[in-house]
């Protein structure tokens, strides 16, 4: 299952079932886990751990170094999980300082030409649509959705369940459960209802959320009165919490 033509370090740590297409590179210091698939012309570089029955389509780049003109030689790492789709020309970047990890977990899709930087930490069942690119120390939660053309900033975070419309430009944390559109001028467009029914959220719960985006987006309160408000939903509705942690926990400011 391993193509005679891929250039392979006998010193890669390869499980049983993986299918290996002609003319990719794997490196010395790589691990691949069972049933992972990965096409032709791939490189797979640095230490990079992969785990089981992932995709990874032709020409992607993964592990290759970080960008980050603080890289320093150090050892750093790229790790992803399980069941992944890696599709053609995906580009991932391991840690930047000794030791940092740029970490994926499971269940994950990247179309084509999307990026993932130096630091990055995404969670699961993310997709990324086609150009969408993270800058360095991006934080994705489990579920979100970048549309195509998606930039975002270093050190945002994309909270979970959370929507971004095609060709946004992110410079601030986007709160969980939100639908952003606006291009180079995002703002909020209410919940990701949509999103939320897929994932059997009841229509009880999403009426509760809808009245937390009112007070936080919609009522001209100040970061401090909208938890305040927000508190008093939480006994009817947990998911509200997640809302006020990440408002709490923001360093770049949330979009508003």
């Amino acid at each position: 299952m391993i193509d005679p033509r891929a250039e392979i370090h006998p010193s890669a740590q390869i499980a049983e079932n993986v299918t290996i297409g002609p003319w990719s590179v794997i490196e010395r210091d790589v691990s691949i886990g069972p049933g992972t698939v990965i096409g032709p012309h791939v490189v797979i570089q640095g230490q990079t751990k992969i785990g089981a029955h992932n995709q990874i389509y032709q020409f992607a780049s993964i592990g290759a170094l970080s960008q980050d003109k603080k890289y320093a030689e150090g050892e750093t790492f790229l790790e992803i999980g399980d069941y992944n789709i890696i599709r053609e020309f995906v580009t991932m970047n391991r840690g930047t300082l000794d030791g940092t990890v740029t970490r994926i977990g499971n269940h994950n899709l990247f179309m084509a030409y999307t990026h993932v930087a130096h630091d990055c930490i995404i969670g699961n069942h993310v997709i990324l649509a086609n150009y969408a690119a993270l800058s360095g120390h991006v934080i994705i939660e489990d579920w979100a959705i970048l549309s195509g053309f998606t930039g975002v900033h270093q050190f945002c975070t994309i909270g979970a369940h959370a929507f971004i419309g095609n060709d946004c430009k992110i410079t601030q944390d986007i709160l969980p459960y939100i639908m952003i559109a606006g291009g180079v001028a995002p703002k909020p467009y209410g919940l990701n209802t949509v999103g939320l029914r897929r994932r059997n959220f009841s229509d009880d719960t999403i009426n509760k959320l809808k009245k937390a985006y009112r007070i936080i987006f919609r009522q001209d309160f100040s970061t401090e009165e909208a938890l305040i408000e927000c508190e008093k939903l939480v006994a009817e509705c947990p998911e509200v919490t997640n809302l006020m942690q990440a408002m709490k926990k923001s360093t770049r400011g949330f979009l508003r």
